[in-house]
This record gives structure tokens, C-alpha cells and sequence, in this order.
């Protein structure tokens, strides 16, 4: 079942868009079942979790952070994950510096935007916040500015989650040119409801 939905999104999918599974509670055998079919992104929500499940996969995958990261689980990501979608302040990204330092492992960052702005939900409101912490990533060596990220708040109808996908593109591009990178392509965004909505719609 599993990889037949896998392969019927992955055969819709637009150019240039990657598919990026969500392994939140699923086992190491529905996991390595979605590689199989053709997923190779895992993205897990808890950094614990992802730890225990990713010892038993043994399929070749990208493993991506896109739960909240404290603090005190900084030290576990280095090595362990390739990218990081939830940065969201000046004190975390020096923290995970210094750890991926300590580790010698680099890791690709995205900023997490809060363009909702849910109290419920971590994130950069602001266009100088973004900045900022981009301008501090930058100052680093083993953090990889990629792009940004966001989650909208759920059930707001399509056309104000298209204005905030929208708005997140332009500060990407306004990212990029003002920061002079070209590393700084990516955006993070869309989930299943948006899928089966806005992307078969040629909106996202």
C-alpha cells in the first residue's frame, strides 16, 4: 500500500519538486518499504525517535530534521541528519555550529518561518529576523544556509496558503541576492492537503 502511493505521487510530482516523507511513528519496514518505491527523503519530527528508527533502516536515504530542535538535542544531529528545516534563532545556529564543528560534519540549514504567526508554532516572523540569523549561519564554516521553511496553519483555505507559499519564495530570492549566495535555492513547503489541492492545480 505504502509504495503504491508512493509511486503514484512521485508520478505526479512537478519538475524540480522532491517528494520528502514524513516517518513520524512509522517502523523501519514502512520506512525502507518507501525507499524501495522511491522516496529519498525521510524527515522525521523528533530527534530521539529518529535515532532509534534510522539504526534499523537499512536502505540508503537523506534524513531531515523537520520537527522542532532544542537545544539539548543539538548534539545528536551532526552525522546523523544531512539537513536541518527548523532553524529559527541566532543562539541555536551557533550552537549547532559549534557542534557540527566538534563533529566535523557539516549540515544543510533551511530557516523556519512562522508566516502565520501561530502562537503554537516556532519560527521567524520578520524579514530582519530572517537576516539576521542568516547573517550569522553565514559568519560560520559548517552550517550551509539552503533556503527556507514554513508550515501554514491547517484548514485557512487555498488562497491564503498560496499567498503565504508565494511570500516565502520572494523572501528566498530577496534571501539570496542580498546575502550573494547561490547555495540559497530551497524551499521547504507543502504538505498532503496541499498536494492533493494546489499542486494538482499547477498553483505551487
Amino acid at each position: 500500500m505504502i509504495a503504491e502511493r508512493v509511486k503514484a505521487i512521485l508520478a505526479e510530482l512537478p519538475k524540480g519538486v522532491e517528494l520528502e516523507a514524513a516517518a513520524k511513528t512509522r517502523t523501519a519496514a514502512e520506512i525502507e518499504e518507501a525507499i524501495a518505491a522511491g522516496v529519498k527523503i525521510i524527515g522525521e519530527n523528533y530527534v530521539q525517535e529518529a535515532l532509534k528508527v534510522k539504526k534499523a533502516v537499512k536502505l540508503p536515504a537523506r534524513w531531515h530534521l523537520i520537527g522542532h530542535l532544542q537545544k539539548n538535542k543539538v548534539k545528536f544531529c551532526p552525522g546523523n541528519f544531512q539537513w536541518i528545516h527548523t532553524l529559527d534563532s541566532t543562539k541555536l545556529a551557533e550552537k549547532l555550529e559549534a557542534r557540527s564543528a566538534f563533529a566535523q560534519k557539516k549540515i544543510n540549514v533551511l530557516l523556519q518561518v512562522n508566516l502565520s504567526r501561530e502562537i503554537t508554532k516556532s519560527g521567524l516572523h520578520d524579514w530582519e529576523d530572517i537576516l539576521k540569523v542568516s547573517e550569522t549561519i553565514l559568519s560560520g564554516k559548517w552550517l550551509k544556509l539552503r533556503g527556507l521553511m514554513t508550515i501554514p496553519a491547517p484548514n485557512i483555505g487555498e488562497t491564503p496558503t498560496r499567498k503565504i507559499y508565494e511570500k516565502l519564495r520572494v523572501w528566498r530570492d530577496k534571501l539570496q541576492q542580498e546575502l550573494d549566495s547561490a547555495e540559497i535555492t530551497e524551499l521547504s513547503m507543502g504538505m498532503t492537503a496541499d498536494f492533493n489541492g494546489l499542486f494538482r492545480k499547477g498553483q505551487l
